[in-house]
């Protein structure tokens, strides 16, 4: 993986990038690398568990995936942190965290995609999002950059195997404003202040 990460750097490099236009392409290069080994480590072993150090993200190397919520959904710490922010933003940190580990928690589990932005646009195909925001027709880029900041350092830290997991293995949530017709034949496993989480029977 370093003699991978080296060659990006060289070519870029090479390309002729100014030295600071450089070092931001190879740190978000090397920062979605990363992400992308956190990610499939998550979805083979079942679930999230503390990485090695040197494959860890840190907040500056999520910050030069995404830096104003614009990129592509295309790599797993932009889907993440752009499903965080939009299925929890406007609510304090343990909220936005729950949903994160809802995410996780599919990633790691075989019946859901074995990948973040597979299972942030899973039944965009079929019509039957599991994520409303995703399918909803509006634009996907963040507007507000603080709270998409904080969406983007819980992605990060969810990669990274440090959160809680306050849903308790939850597989699917729902605002407490409405009641979908699922959650009668599920397990309840946690509520917040915002949100109910579930798994189902069995």
């Amino acid at each position: 993986m370093r003699y991978s990460l080296m060659l990006v750097a060289g070519l870029v490099v090479c390309l002729g990038a100014s030295p600071l236009h450089a070092a931001d392409t190879t740190q978000r290069t090397i920062a979605q690398q990363k992400a992308q080994v956190l990610e499939q480590h998550a979805s083979n072993e079942g679930g999230v568990q503390p990485p090695p150090a040197d494959v860890r993200l840190t907040p500056e190397g999520a910050r030069a995936i995404d830096p104003r919520g614009q990129a592509p959904l295309d790599d797993a710490v932009t889907c993440l942190a752009r499903s965080i922010y939009w299925e929890a933003k406007g609510t304090d940190q343990a909220e936005m965290e729950a949903v994160a580990s809802v995410m996780m928690n599919r990633l790691g589990d075989s019946q859901f995609p074995t990948s973040l932005c597979g299972v942030i646009k899973q039944g965009s195909r079929t019509g039957s999002c599991q994520f409303s925001w995703w399918c909803n027709g509006r634009p996907d880029e963040a507007r507000e950059l603080e709270e998409y900041a904080a969406a983007r350092e819980i992605a990060r830290r969810a990669l990274n195997g440090s959160l809680v997991d306050r849903t308790h293995g939850a597989l699917f949530f729902h605002h407490r404003g409405i009641t979908p017709s699922w959650a009668a034949s599920f397990v309840r496993t946690a509520e917040t202040g915002e949100f109910e989480f579930y798994r189902p029977p069995g």
